[in-house]
């Protein structure tokens, strides 16, 4: 293949600013882009060598200044940093990058990865920067900073990373960018003082392509009919929840979106894309018909192919969350608000101005449409009591007898003076949110110099007011002494070459407390387990489990179906009602280890006290998966997560990750090796865009898959014959808990298909029964010596054996697993032939 030209080519010998404009000038006509003026202003003030604040709309143009940041940098022979909020954003950053610059001139750091982490471009998290800045100071290898979404720095939680950049990295320049920044006034003075450079500020109100705005006094489904009669589709139906998108979707399928010609080009574009059962099937009905939904719940390759069909015209309705406001790439004509209210965790609320532009700014394609348009639906009951005017006509007896519908109890209302009032108001000004945390302190004491100078700059020159500078500074002083106490950290009698009168007592990676910040302590925790175990492996994933972020949604529903259990057994123990609900206070999801872990946290925590930033978290899911022998499908069904998908797989796969990057060889017994691979092989098979980008990441020369291209299928499940036979070993597996259970009803749903209903289940098992008094299922009932296997080239005959109590291992369950329908399925694909005794 013949290499194409890339930007890094047109590099000019001399780089003045007016070389500089007129190269990059050149390459964007020749892309057949036109720079717009506020591109042309912003480039021009890059070029020169100022700090730029880019405050532009959505779709004006941003990411293409960011590129000539870039180019800038690059010939100025600095290195360049690109920031994002979020990993997905930093990733799709990263393959753009190098279709532009090529491969050798793109790296990327998420604590996740590293892919060539020395060249003049890095794509980066906030975070990964701000841990720069705070190691190097002024001497960070920084050149030029491009913060995407830079409305981030009010963030809460995260808007320090977003701050320490500006406060340490004085040599940079600086490109802010959002298209909701508000007042920046002093930004621009504060750039100034700390870099010495000029800061130019460029704002434009102007689109290109101006918005229209509407607010709707029809039920959805009309506005929806008239919106897509009027030609101004494709339609993005905002929710604030994810099950509110979901179910307004399958309601607008009553609605006649697409014609026969539409929906044979969809077909033929969807093609033989695997759809899983539960959501997936919902999913393949929506798309059919022209509807598509996005929210983070999803599996990524059901988001991706949402963003693909709609990328090519195919889909007239997405119904989604507020994820649109974060550079969803789906193009949109207007932008239809739900609701202007959003429950933020604490309460109900009205949408920010910020939060309402960040949304209504993806209404209008440029280079398809002439205007944008955005609509808001007023309540429903407003919406009846205007119907009901509408009917009564200018007879002011029928005005009288109308019983006007008040809102619901607890509703947040909205109207249209506060649509206006969104439309009119500019974004809400940034606040800082600066903290200090044991990584902070770390960081600064390993650089060279006088640590506490350094800090003193940190904490008296941030962005926060006097009161809570003071509040940092005795916290800062607190962990220092912890520091100490715990001998992490020593002071010198006199300063080193260096300067320092402090330094650390240990060596500190560059990506500490960023990913996975207590895997040192899960590196140690699993020094105290017993390989010998039969549980050992299990007790491996949950030590790993206890490290990862929580899964929220699965762990309530664990919760859920635990009190429930508990309810109906404590029913049937005769307690009462009141003493049942003391009792269920206690019960809550399944946290194996939970004592060890803590005990050991505990311990590690008195001789490295920065763990104290992070909390540790017991629990169990994908041991409960394991345990309880269930596929993927089978877990999101048990639990009822189908609105979660995506956040269980993103779980999944972390989980993976951190198991094979955690846990050393030596601690690898063959059983965790098995288990390992079982997970992985699962995430891969469920949607292999997790590991694939991975690998893509991992293996930057390789070609990146076009944009294009929809999903494939992942490679056939039994390729990989170790993960495929723990498969195949849980699917067996599951029928001995259900048949431990005498679960007969649920064992006949499995294998009607075979000819294995509740009926045939139960009359062999009770034959089995009139023997032996249980099966057990315990660690001993799940070994590999408990199944056997026959293989033949397209079907493996297996053998699971029962564990009764006598130890006769004379019972067990016969099967056939059809190996080409498993590759089709991605599932292990069995059929029992018998329930017998040997």
């Amino acid at each position: 293949m013949v290499p194409t030209m890339t930007l890094t080519d047109l590099l000019p010998a001399d780089p003045d600013p007016d070389t500089l404009f007129e190269t990059f000038s050149a390459w964007t006509a020749e892309r057949g882009l036109e720079l717009y003026p506020a591109q042309e202003e912003a480039l021009i003030e890059v070029v020169s060598g100022a700090n730029l604040i880019l405050s532009t709309p959505t779709g004006s143009g941003k990411s293409l200044v960011a590129v000539g940041a870039h180019f800038t940098a690059m010939a100025n022979g600095k290195r360049s940093y690109y920031t994002a909020p979020i990993k997905a954003l930093v990733s799709e950053k990263f393959f753009q990058l190098i279709e532009i610059f090529g491969a050798d001139n793109v790296g990327m750091m998420t604590g996740d990865s590293a892919v060539n982490p020395d060249a003049p471009i890095i794509c980066c998290t906030a975070e990964i920067l701000a841990n720069i800045a705070l190691r190097f100071g002024a001497d960070a290898p920084v050149g030029q900073v491009v913060a995407d979404e830079f409305h981030f720095y009010s963030e809460p939680d995260r808007g320090w990373a977003w701050q320490v950049p500006l406060l340490e990295l004085p040599n940079a320049q600086f490109v802010l960018m959002s298209a909701t920044l508000g007042d920046v006034t002093f930004f621009e003075k504060d750039l100034t003082r700390r870099t010495g450079r000029t800061t130019a500020v460029v704002t434009s109100a102007q689109r290109p392509v101006p918005l229209t705005y509407r607010y709707a006094l029809t039920p959805l489904h009309e506005t929806m009919t008239e919106l897509l009669t009027g030609g101004q589709a494709p339609v993005y139906v905002v929710h604030f929840s994810q099950a509110a998108a979901i179910e307004r979707a399958q309601a607008l399928m009553s609605i006649n979106v697409t014609t026969r010609a539409e929906k044979d080009a969809l077909a033929e574009a969807i093609g033989d894309f695997r759809f899983s059962a539960g959501f997936g099937k919902t999913l393949s009905r929506l798309v059919r018909h022209g509807i598509g939904v996005h929210h983070a719940g999803m599996l990524p390759k059901y988001r991706r192919l949402v963003e693909q069909l709609a990328q090519a015209g195919l889909l007239k309705v997405i119904c989604g969350t507020d994820t649109l406001g974060v550079g969803i790439n789906v193009p949109i004509r207007t932008v239809v608000f739900s609701a202007l209210t959003k429950y933020d965790g604490v309460r109900q609320r009205h949408l920010k101005a910020r939060e309402f532009h960040q949304i209504a700014g993806r209404a209008g394609r440029a280079g398809y449409d002439t205007d944008g348009y955005v609509v808001v639906q007023a309540p429903d009951h407003v919406i009846e009591n205007a119907k009901a005017l509408q009917k009564a006509g200018d007879d002011p007896k029928k005005k009288r007898k109308i019983v006007r519908k008040n809102a619901p109890e607890g509703f947040v209302n909205w109207t249209e003076s506060t649509f206006e009032r969104l439309i009119s108001s500019p974004p809400e000004p940034l606040t800082s949110s600066f903290q200090v945390s044991h990584a902070m302190l770390l960081n600064v004491i390993s650089r060279p110099g006088n640590a506490f100078e350094h800090m003193r700059h940190l904490l008296e020159d941030n962005h926060e007011d006097r009161p809570s500078q003071r509040k940092h500074i005795r916290r800062a002083i607190a962990i220092y002494r912890a520091l100490v106490a715990a001998g992490v950290v020593e002071r010198l009698s006199e300063p080193d070459s260096t300067g320092r009168i402090v330094r650390l007592t240990m060596d500190l990676q560059l990506d500490f407390a960023l990913n996975q910040p207590l895997s040192p302590f899960a590196l140690a925790a699993i020094e105290l387990l017993d390989t010998e175990s039969p549980t050992y492996a299990l007790d491996v994933v949950s030590v790993i489990e206890s490290t990862v972020e929580n899964p929220r949604p699965v762990l309530s529903q664990q919760q859920f179906k635990a009190r429930g259990e508990a309810v109906a057994a404590l029913k049937a123990e005769g307690v009462e009602y009141e003493e049942r609900m003391a009792l269920l206070d206690e019960v809550t999801y399944p946290k194996p280890l939970e004592e060890l872990l803590e005990a050991a946290y505990e311990t590690y925590r008195r001789g490295h006290p920065w763990v104290a930033d992070y909390e540790l978290k017991p629990k169990s899911v994908v041991r409960d998966m394991y345990e309880r022998a269930m596929n993927f499908v089978e877990y999101i069904n048990f639990y009822s997560l189908a609105r979660s998908e995506g956040l269980v797989l993103r779980y999944l796969a972390d989980t993976y990750d951190a198991l094979r990057r955690t846990v050393p060889d030596e601690a690898k017994t063959e059983p965790l090796e098995d288990l390992i691979a079982w997970l992985g092989e699962m995430v891969r098979q469920v949607d292999s865009s997790l590991l694939d980008e991975w690998e893509a990441l991992r293996h930057p020369g390789e070609e990146p898959l076009p944009a294009e291209r929809l999903p494939e299928k992942p490679p056939p499940v039994t390729g990989n014959e170790r993960a495929f036979r723990v498969l195949v070993r849980n699917q067996m597996f599951r029928r001995v808990e259900l048949a431990a259970r005498r679960a007969y009803a649920e064992l006949g749903e499995l294998d009607a298909a075979s000819g294995w209903n509740d009926i045939e289940w139960e009359a062999a098992l009770e034959a089995y029964y009139e023997q032996h008094d249980r099966i057990e299922t315990g660690a001993d009932a799940r070994g590999p010596a408990m199944l056997i296997i026959e293989k033949e080239p397209e079907v493996w005959r297996v053998r699971q054996i029962f564990d009764d109590p006598e130890g006769d291992h004379d019972w067990g369950i016969s099967a056939e697993v059809d190996l080409p329908a498993s590759d089709e399925a991605g599932a292990a694909v069995l059929r029992v032939t018998a329930v017998d005794q040997l």
